[in-house]
């Protein structure tokens, strides 16, 4: 099993995922702060995933991009509906003030990449956002979920452009098809497993 460190931060306490490979290290979403922690741990990124744009997963994808030369992975290049900016009508220093950033490669329509020397599966599970990705990794039974799937909860779907419909059938047709014993590692709280989801999540049983 690949080393899997996560840091949590930003007023919306979001997790970035910072996954160890033999071809080099991933981090999944930029919360607020994670630049900072990234240096007091000495990682060096060398990927970026981005499960959607929301602002709290993408604050310091920028800052993380120029510090390290990373190339960055997203359902779509940086928009400022995407990340909820307009929405809340950010201007530059607020809490939802979004730096932006480059997108190296756009995965809309793509099922699958290659990235650090692993096959990666990609499902777009819209419902919580319009660009919401999956990234799941078969051979370690590992996938990171964003604001797709929760221990024992769901994304919210109360944004612009949200479906609990879309979200759930997303679920049950592209995530639960997954075997039992795959690891989920979602944006916000803890990690689960998708068996557990099956069995218990409230919101899908």
């Amino acid at each position: 099993m690949p080393e899997i460190s996560t840091y949590t931060g930003g007023i919306a306490a979001t997790n970035g995922h910072v996954l160890t490979l033999p071809g080099g290290t991933l981090l999944v979403d930029a919360p607020d702060g994670i630049g900072s922690w990234l240096k007091q741990q000495k990682i060096k990124v060398d990927a970026l995933f981005l499960t959607h744009q929301h602002f709290d997963h993408v604050l310091d994808a920028a800052a993380i991009r120029a510090e390290h030369g990373c190339r960055v992975y997203s359902f779509a290049p940086y928009s400022r509906e995407l990340t909820l900016e307009i929405l809340y009508g950010a201007v530059t220093g607020s809490p939802f003030s979004v730096p932006p950033f480059e997108v190296d490669e756009v995965i809309e329509g793509q099922s699958q990449i290659e990235v650090l020397g692993e096959t990666w599966k990609l499902y777009h599970v819209p419902g919580h956002s319009p660009d919401s990705m999956c990234f799941h990794l078969p051979a370690q039974n590992l996938l990171f979920g964003g604001d797709v799937l929760f221990l024992d909860s769901v994304g919210r779907t109360d944004f612009p452009n949200g479906s609990g419909s879309l979200l759930l059938s997303g679920i049950i047709k592209k995530l639960f098809v997954l075997p039992d014993a795959t690891r989920v590692f979602p944006g916000h709280g803890d990690d689960t497993t998708i068996g557990r989801e099956k069995r218990e999540n409230p919101y899908l049983t």
